[in-house]
């Protein structure tokens, strides 16, 4: 599945993280060595959005390793792990937002980091202290495609729409349930770089992040992004969308299935 073909908008569809077990037999042949996960992932999607446990921050040797693991170009987005996202430690805040910077350097020397993922959990509200500090996030990593993520409605506001835009950071566009007080449904655009995540809709989730990555999309579901995906389209340069619900190889049978009602539309 070619999904680097030369269109206006660079469309590219893929899932939030690959290294799953429970992918074996779904999407990855049974028997294929862990090691040999991403090799096969990067046949089928051009573009992966990378998480890391603990801190949350790489080394650049890991991000090295994995891009040599790739058998055709895949583009990287990468999350900001919680400690960068709450601030639970401002006296080391600093020198973690250093690390998390410097670690991506191999990305960005190739070429092939398309985003850094910021994303805040729904008790991140719209207060003074965490306005403060989103813009103490976005002034940190202003030298990278930066997107962010809001957990809480909060947060749609025209003011803050247009210091997004201001400061050319991307807002991403979340797929959840339907849960008073997260995020709607939203096609709005920007910075050059749009970017959408499926979390699914079982309503399980409370906050972003929580999901347990059970649900599976429809066809009619998926098809219904459709013309959002085609208005964002229009507007960037680059458009990322990436599926969360990681379960049982939910996540690449759905990212495939828009990427295939994508093409049938004529959108890549």
């Amino acid at each position: 599945m070619d999904q680097t073909a030369t269109v206006a908008c660079d469309i590219r569809v893929g899932t939030s993280g690959y290294d799953f077990t429970d992918w074996e037999g779904s999407f990855y042949p049974r028997g294929l060595g862990r090691t040999e996960y991403l090799g096969a992932y990067s046949e089928a999607f051009g573009t992966l959005e990378l998480g890391f446990p603990g801190s949350g921050i790489p080394t650049p040797g890991m991000l090295r390793q994995l891009m040599g693991r790739t058998r055709r170009p895949v583009d990287f987005a990468v999350k900001a792990g919680s400690v960068l996202t709450r601030g639970l430690d401002p006296a080391g805040w600093k020198a973690a937002a250093s690390a998390f910077a410097a670690s991506l350097e191999p990305l960005a020397e190739a070429g092939r980091l398309c985003a850094v993922l910021v994303g805040f959990p729904f008790d991140f509200r719209y207060r003074d202290d965490e306005r403060r500090y989103l813009d103490r996030v976005l002034r940190e990593f202003a030298a990278f495609p930066l997107v962010v993520e809001f957990g809480n409605a909060e947060w749609f506001t025209a003011r803050v729409i247009e210091g997004l835009k201001a400061r050319g950071v991307g807002l991403c566009s979340s797929d959840l349930p339907r849960i008073e007080g997260l995020p709607p449904v939203s096609d709005l655009v920007t910075s050059d770089l749009a970017y959408v995540r499926f979390h699914g809709r079982d309503g399980v989730a409370r906050t972003l992040g929580s999901t347990h990555g059970a649900y599976r999309y429809s066809s009619d579901e998926l098809r219904s992004w459709l013309p959002r995906l085609e208005a964002m389209s229009v507007e960037a340069k680059k458009l990322r969308v990436f599926f969360t619900n990681h379960r049982g190889g939910n996540a690449p049978a759905d990212a495939m299935e828009l990427f295939r009602l994508a093409r049938a539309a004529r959108l890549v």
